[in-house]
């Protein structure tokens, strides 16, 4: 499965921006997805995503602010982003795996596959 991450930027503190995830050539459905980033300098950490039966989960920085979803297809996966902070820059990056439940959504060993990466930076 390969996945490709976009929809990164430049953007201002307050700003918005959405994230999409697609698989090359194939659906979504049944995969667990999830979104990590990873800042200059520092260890890559989970954001937000859903299992394979859609249970959702976030990480406490990120909440109330960031929203993780599937269009109805289940060919993409969305990251919006609002209310972003300098702290928020970093790359993006989503993962999918078939087996993932929810409690494991933030081990980033237990995703098998990996996108390239998006950069999202935010400007004081």
């Amino acid at each position: 499965v390969q996945l490709q991450a976009s929809g990164g930027g430049l953007v201002q503190t307050g700003g918005s921006l959405r994230l999409s995830c697609a698989a090359s050539g194939r659906s979504l459905n049944g995969y667990a997805v999830g979104w990590f980033r990873q800042a200059a300098g520092k260890e890559r950490e989970f954001v937000a995503g859903f299992s394979r039966t859609d249970g959702s989960a976030s990480a406490d920085s990120v909440k109330g602010r960031f929203t993780s979803s599937r269009d109805a297809a289940k060919t993409a996966v969305y990251l919006q982003m609002n209310d972003l902070k300098p702290e928020d820059t970093a790359i993006y990056y989503c993962a999918a795996d078939r087996n993932l439940i929810l409690s494991s959504l933030r081990t980033q060993s237990q995703y098998a596959y990996w996108g390239q990466g998006t950069q999202v930076t935010v400007s004081s």
